[in-house]
């Protein structure tokens, strides 16, 4: 077996198909978000904007987090020391966890080194606790939710993509004595749509199913305090196990799932993916302490967060590009081909300064390719005139097509 040969042959296959996925060293503006600094390959440098970041509130640079992390470093020194089972539990790790069951109104949480490791670690240990469990998956669900269930080694039905009455009927035709378990998304992040929770909660009560969801897109952005959809709705106490993440609208790094002290001591004590993990370092937990309890106080940047995205869309609206439009944050311009996506981004790179990574598959279906932007808070009317500009500057070059504007 020739094996650099097999893996030019894979690396060509994206190149070919333009899906090859190019990163650029960026070096992000402490006080200064959106704007970075893009580093090149011939060392020369230029000042750019991020547009497809997803620090969406600009929390990774607010001070209340920074002097958290801070005072944690000078205190604990950079790293936690071993898994929690060893020395990596620390005083900052608990009033994390604690901050996290109080956002999501549940009796505890469990912190771990990232959202998809707690989906995976979640899902995949959940059989153990319930032998003959079935999870019922929506077909959308994230690659992490994905790899879980697959791993699980229990019995799975995927539901058509938000149909809860293709869920109904799957799970009507499962054994009634068998554990059941849904999940399901609150924020599909690649179309921005919002999954049907209190439905789907409807039906899990009919059924006495468990109810999993991921609210990663939606923490600290929707919610009286931020705890997310489901929390905007009235709906926290009909959700079994919540997972979100802390390097999103929080700003930090890590992931975790809230849910009863029983589920969480239970996934502590037999998942793979947390007993054996270096735990997250004790500042980036103080951080992330830090940044929830900021803004459960903090609707205004929530509010202010809605209407850039509002504002953006409505513009892109009237020039006529084929966005998708649920009415939640994330604001996806169709391009439809790998190729074009591939140049429009680097076109509004090297042209504009403006940074937006392509979306293509696997991330998405074929011929749905994209640019996904996430406008935030600290996105202003600079920015945002000259993101459109450019956008209509480069889709009439491309001689890309534009929607008919509805009467």
């Amino acid at each position: 077996m020739d094996y650099t040969a097999k893996l030019d042959e894979a690396l060509n296959r994206l190149h070919e198909e333009g899906r090859y996925r190019t990163f650029i060293d960026i070096e992000r503006k402490n006080g200064q978000f959106p704007h970075a600094t893009w580093r090149k390959a011939d060392g020369s440098e230029e000042a750019i904007t991020v547009w497809c970041g997803n620090d969406y509130l600009g929390m990774g640079q607010h001070p209340k987090v920074l002097a958290a992390m801070h005072e944690a470093i000078e205190a604990t020194g950079a790293g936690s020391g071993g898994t929690r089972n060893i020395s990596g539990t620390t005083v900052y790790h608990k009033r994390l966890e604690a901050e996290l069951a109080d956002l999501h109104q549940k009796e505890s949480a469990l912190v771990f080194s990232s959202a998809y490791i707690a989906n995976d670690a979640t899902l995949s240990t959940l059989p153990k606790l319930f032998p003959g469990l079935i999870i019922y998956s929506d077909e959308l669900n994230h690659a992490s939710m994905i790899e879980g269930i697959k791993r699980n080694g229990g019995a799975k039905r995927i539901f058509r993509h938000n149909d809860v009455a293709h869920l109904r009927e799957l799970m009507a035709a499962d054994d009634p004595r068998a554990p059941k378990l849904i999940a399901f998304e609150s924020v599909y992040s690649m179309d921005g749509d919002f999954g049907p929770i209190e439905e789907i909660c409807d039906i899990a009560d009919e059924f006495g199913a468990l109810t999993y969801l991921d609210e990663v897109h939606a923490v600290g952005m929707y919610g009286p305090r931020g705890g997310g959809v489901a929390e905007r709705d009235n709906l926290l106490d009909r959700l079994d196990i919540i997972n979100g993440t802390l390097g999103k609208a929080f700003g930090v790094f890590g992931g975790y799932i809230a849910a009863s002290s029983k589920m969480c001591d239970a996934i502590r004590s037999y998942a793979p993916g947390f007993i054996f993990t270096t735990s997250i370092p004790p500042a980036v937990a103080a951080g992330a302490a830090a940044s929830i309890a900021h803004l459960k106080t903090d609707s205004a940047i929530r509010e202010r967060h809605q209407t850039q995205a509002k504002i953006l869309k409505l513009r892109l609206k009237g020039m006529g590009l084929p966005i998708i439009d649920h009415g939640s944050h994330i604001v996806p311009v169709i391009v439809g081909d790998p190729k074009h996506t591939k140049i429009l981004s680097d076109m509004l790179l090297e042209r504009y300064g403006i940074y937006v990574q392509p979306i293509n598959f696997p991330t998405v279906p074929r011929g749905t390719e994209r640019l996904r932007f996430t406008p935030s808070p600290v996105h202003g009317p600079g920015e945002m005139d000259a993101l459109i500009r450019a956008m209509d500057s480069l889709w009439s070059h491309c001689a890309l097509n534009r929607q008919e504007l509805s009467a």
